[in-house]
């Protein structure tokens, strides 16, 4: 046989595009040429190839090699098709039978010596292989713990090249991996070094971290140093629900990809609670490079991205979440083609309200008018509307440190989340969208409708605060979250003035009367 090909996979942002690796041998001058949109990674993998398959026992002839990776109008980038085009030649040279690869994903980095190194995005080209019929996939083995995810899916790991040879010429069986079904995956809660019940006084903070996680809103927290924003923010995974297996396995993708995924623990059980520096840039907040990754908001998806000292990002930085909290998803568009990532995350805030943190308590802030406008200018009036939660955190008083009364915990507020989110999974069936936070505008009326009495509050309010569209439907659905915690099928008036009283605070400080 002088002709082999072997079916493989190349990765642009999540989408898996399969890849056809084929092999010819003919007569004529010695040449391994490849062909096929090749990134500069992949021609080099001509000489990585035929080093790999002389250390592994076998002999090239001195004939003319072309590698052909089809479709041509991909572009191949990475290490990972080492594998594929080894064994493609291999079967083109008649060492290993064509038959034993039908219906079988080949991926694979090769060192020198005929060792398969590992590779990341594993799991999304095993999931691929699913959707296209295949029945197996040959692997790493440091990565068939990760492939095994796919539960249908017959995952082959191996060490060498010459090992995989023997497995598919009859010489040698290497028996596949286990696959665990999402029952074994199940995992008590995580065991947090912090929860709630330390934090003691800031009950109005506490409520509103319950009501944005019960929903998947965003907030933000505004107020001096040392009143607890930061403490409440980084307990808010203890609250979180645990999320299920098509979450997870969204999320263990989007990690994979990144190369972050734990090779012997691969799926990831909990949500992400991604903590960013204000240095951050905007590529590494929203993803993109040369070769385009998941940043930090699609790293932080079906979790929360804290974002501490907001005023101190960079304004431009700040402006590129708009687009991706309202859709959900952040699109990087290069020159060799468009990539898309999930970011369905809850953005969490804190920050100082002045440069001094002091403001608006004149008796300590040593901010001049202009200082205080400056430092407040860095966030913008269109991001400020995608925040659902806006809640003041004021200074702590001795006697809620010094107090004794009990403190809920963590496991008791969760629980309460717990339940109004399936409330609103029940609610929601059917539908693209799960939580409150990400109801459509054209379902509020069905899902958020008011009587008369509330819809009078309503309108009073939204002429007297100066509400925007926008600002509007944050508030029925944040009231629609309040109403599943206290158990209402009707949004009531109680319910319409808490979350009112939540767009109170970006009044205060950016609505320019005091300054």
């Amino acid at each position: 046989m002088a002709f082999g090909t072997v079916l493989s996979a190349v990765i642009e942002g999540l989408h898996v595009e399969p890849v056809y690796v084929e092999a010819d041998i003919s007569n004529g001058l010695p040449v391994f040429h490849m062909v096929g949109y090749l990134s500069s990674e992949v021609k080099e993998a001509a000489e990585r190839v035929r080093t790999a398959v002389k250390n592994s026992g076998f002999q090239i002839p001195a004939k003319r090699i072309v590698m052909n990776l089809a479709p041509a109008t991909v572009r191949k980038r990475g290490a990972t098709f080492d594998l594929p085009i080894s064994l493609s030649l291999l079967a083109a040279l008649g060492e290993i039978p064509m038959e034993r690869l039908n219906n079988t994903m080949v991926i694979g980095e090769l060192s020198l010596d005929g060792k398969i190194r590992g590779v990341s995005g594993i799991l999304p080209v095993v999931l691929e292989a699913e959707k296209m019929g295949c029945d197996t996939c040959i692997v790493p083995k440091d990565n068939v713990s990760e492939g095994s995810l796919a539960e249908h899916m017959k995952i082959i790991g191996a060490e060498s090249l010459k090992e995989i040879c023997d497995y598919l010429s009859g010489k040698k069986e290497l028996f596949p991996v286990k696959n665990k079904a999402w029952e074994e995956y199940q995992i008590p809660v995580t065991e947090y070094s912090v929860d709630f019940c330390e934090i003691h006084g800031q009950e109005a903070l506490k409520r509103a971290a319950e009501v944005a996680v019960a929903g998947g809103h965003n907030m933000l927290l505004v107020g001096p140093p040392g009143s607890g924003k930061t403490m409440i923010a980084q307990r808010i995974p203890t609250i979180l629900p645990p999320p299920d297996r098509e979450e997870s396995i969204e999320i263990t993708k989007i990690y994979s990809v990144s190369g972050r995924v734990d090779p012997k623990h691969p799926l990831v059980t909990g949500r992400p609670f991604r903590s960013v520096h204000h240095t951050v840039t905007k590529a590494a907040l929203i993803g993109g490079g040369l070769i385009p990754v998941p940043g930090e908001i699609s790293l932080a998806h079906g979790g929360v991205l804290f974002l501490d000292e907001l005023a101190e990002f960079q304004k431009p930085v700040l402006e590129v979440l708009r687009q991706p909290l309202e859709e959900r998803k952040i699109r990087i568009n290069r020159t060799y083609g468009n990539y898309e990532f999930p970011a369905d995350f809850m953005l969490i805030c804190a920050m100082n309200p002045c440069p001094c943190g002091n403001y608006p308590d004149f008796s300590k802030c040593t901010c001049l008018p202009w200082q205080i406008r400056q430092y407040l200018g860095h966030i913008s009036q269109p991001f400020l509307d995608r925040i659902d939660i806006c809640i003041d955190a004021p200074k702590i008083e001795y006697e809620d440190l010094s107090g004794t009364k009990v403190q809920e915990t963590s496991e008791i507020i969760r629980e309460r989340v717990i339940h109004a989110r399936k409330v609103q999974k029940q609610r929601f069936q059917g539908q693209a969208f799960q939580t409150n936070a990400t109801l459509p505008v054209k379902e509020l009326e069905q899902f958020c409708h008011l009587e008369k009495e509330e819809e009078d509050i309503m309108k009073q309010a939204f002429e007297t605060m100066g509400l925007t569209a926008r600002t509007y439907h944050k508030i029925l659905k944040v009231a629609r979250t309040i109403a599943d915690l206290d158990g209402e099928e009707r949004i009531l008036s109680s319910h319409l003035t808490e979350a009112m009283g939540y767009r109170m605070m970006d009044k205060k400080y950016w609505g320019g009367s005091s300054l």
